[in-house]
C-alpha cells in the first residue's frame, strides 16, 4: 500500500513539473501577435488541404448519392408511375454549391 502511494505521489509530482513549463509567446509578451502570425502561416495550409481533400471528397459523396437517388427514383417511377423530383433537386443543388464553394468561401472567410 505504501509503495503504491509513493509511486502515485512521484508520478503526480513528475507530471506537475513537466506541465509547469512556462509558455513564452514572445519576448514582449504579445500573445495576440503570436496567434495572428500562427493563423497567417497556417491559413494557407488549411486552404490547400480543404481545396484538395475536403471539397473533392464531399463532391464525390454527393455525386454518388445523386446517382443512387436518380436510379431509385427511376425504379420507383417504373413501379408506381410517379417521379419524386425534390430529393434529386436537393442533391443536385448541394452538388453545385459544393463544386462552386472553393471559389467564394475563402473570400468570405478572408483567407
Amino acid at each position: 500500500m505504501k509503495k503504491k502511494l509513493v509511486t502515485m505521489a512521484g508520478t503526480f509530482c513528475t507530471m506537475a513539473i513537466l506541465m509547469a513549463t512556462p509558455a513564452l509567446a514572445a519576448p514582449t509578451g504579445d500573445v495576440s501577435g503570436v496567434i495572428e502570425q500562427t493563423w497567417q502561416s497556417a491559413a494557407q495550409q488549411i486552404k490547400t488541404v480543404v481545396n484538395s481533400v475536403v471539397f473533392p471528397a464531399l463532391d464525390m459523396i454527393l455525386v454518388v448519392l445523386l446517382f443512387v437517388k436518380i436510379a431509385s427514383a427511376y425504379m420507383d417511377y417504373r413501379k408506381h408511375g410517379q417521379m419524386e423530383w425534390a430529393p434529386i433537386a436537393i442533391l443536385f443543388a448541394g452538388l453545385i454549391f459544393s463544386l462552386t464553394a472553393p471559389t467564394y468561401i475563402w473570400t468570405i472567410l478572408g483567407i
